[in-house]
């Protein structure tokens, strides 16, 4: 293997192979990250900044005496619970972490994770991601408790009672998204993978929903992907018409 000396060459060994694997799979998002943060610190990521924020607020106030019914009754979503409870209390259940989790873990995926989504997909994006994964896998626990314990995605009954909330659906599913935007397949086959391993070892609902959350952020990248400036474009055209349209009114008025 050739090594680096003193009158210059190139260093071609582990290391090097490394750093170029590393720069092919995350030199532009890096590259775009450094320039906003550098650039506008805090003010780059108030979505990440904010959501963060929330997720500390309730895991202190969910430990406060009478917080953790207060929490219950505003964030906590559980499939026993009727359609239409579970949908308004969806977008807060996002940022209700687990009561058997250290926060700090929650904090930092929330933080690292939207951050990153919020630069590279955008404020909108990066909600609507978050927002339709989590539900995604909230509906799939009504879905997976009605199948019941025979089903191969089932669960019994006693799962409905089962509190279902926290980022992590919303964590994978950005990823996910992120690394499709940037390209970094193995970054986005890593996390896949990561998770289709936790599935089978710990076949728990909250295995499965990350699963069904991942799926539809596939879903939703490759939409993007596809139609992504499909409406923009057309709205862009409607918009050139009117003027064109506007301008010809004009002028036959002032003839």
């Amino acid at each position: 293997m050739k090594r680096i000396t003193h009158a210059g060459g190139v260093r071609s060994g582990p290391g090097a192979v490394i750093r170029r694997a590393a720069t092919a799979e995350w030199g532009a998002l890096f590259g775009t990250v450094k320039e906003r943060v550098l650039r506008r610190k805090f003010a780059a990521v108030p979505l990440a900044t904010a959501a963060t924020a929330l997720v500390l607020l309730f895991s202190i106030v969910q430990h406060l005496p009478g917080g953790d019914r207060l929490v219950a009754d505003i964030g906590v979503v559980k499939a026993a619970l009727p359609l239409d409870v579970s949908l308004l209390r969806t977008p807060l259940s996002l940022y209700v972490p687990a009561l058997d989790l250290p926060v700090w873990g929650a904090l930092a995926q929330v933080f690292l994770v939207f951050g990153v989504a919020e630069i590279v997909l955008g404020r909108r994006l990066t909600l609507v991601v978050a927002y339709v994964c989590t539900l995604a896998g909230t509906l799939f626990a009504r879905i997976a408790v009605a199948l019941g314990p025979h089903h191969l995605l089932g669960f019994p009954r006693w799962v409905a009672h089962v509190r279902d909330t926290g980022p992590s659906a919303a964590v994978v599913a950005l990823a996910v998204v992120v690394a499709f935007r940037c390209r970094a397949w193995w970054t986005g086959g890593a996390v896949i993978g990561a998770m289709v391993v936790e599935a089978a070892v710990l076949p728990n609902l909250a295995g499965l929903e990350h699963l069904v959350a991942i799926s539809t952020a596939v879903l939703i990248a490759v939409w993007i992907e596809v139609f992504g400036d499909y409406w923009p474009r057309v709205l862009s055209g409607v918009g050139a018409a009117a003027s064109v349209a506007a301008q010809g009114r004009t002028r036959a008025v002032g003839v």
